[in-house]
């Protein structure tokens, strides 16, 4: 019997929940992915293949205001920024994509912080 790594756990996970979870041209789907480092946040339109808006914590300007915060913090200001750009562009409502994880930590400080920016999911 064979080990399975976490990554391949979260890959079996993330495949489950994107059975059931897709973004339409209405209801465009919020995307989260989570590095040791990095936190990265997109909304894509399924039906189209496209990338609407996005927001990581590896912008240069971005990189620059959030050096030494801590990675809660990171994660808060970029569910701000993806949120802030999605309403700029049009997007009101979304489905939440959390990409495998756990809702918990910063992948909930993310999306807490959509929400509260305005985004309805």
């Amino acid at each position: 019997m064979t080990r399975r790594t976490s990554q391949e756990l979260r890959k079996r996970r993330h495949f489950r929940i994107r059975k059931r979870v897709s973004g339409t041209s209405e209801r465009p789907r919020l995307n989260v992915f989570r590095s040791n480092v990095h936190i990265y946040a997109q909304v894509i339109d399924d039906a189209s293949g496209h990338t609407l808006v996005a927001a990581s914590t590896t912008e240069k300007d971005f990189r620059e205001a959030l050096d030494g915060q801590s990675k809660i913090v990171q994660s808060q200001a970029v569910g701000r920024r993806v949120a802030e750009r999605a309403l700029k562009a049009g997007v009101v409502k979304v489905v939440f994509d959390r990409g495998g994880y756990k809702y918990h930590g910063r992948i909930k400080a993310l999306a807490d912080s959509a929400r509260e920016a305005g985004l309805d999911f």
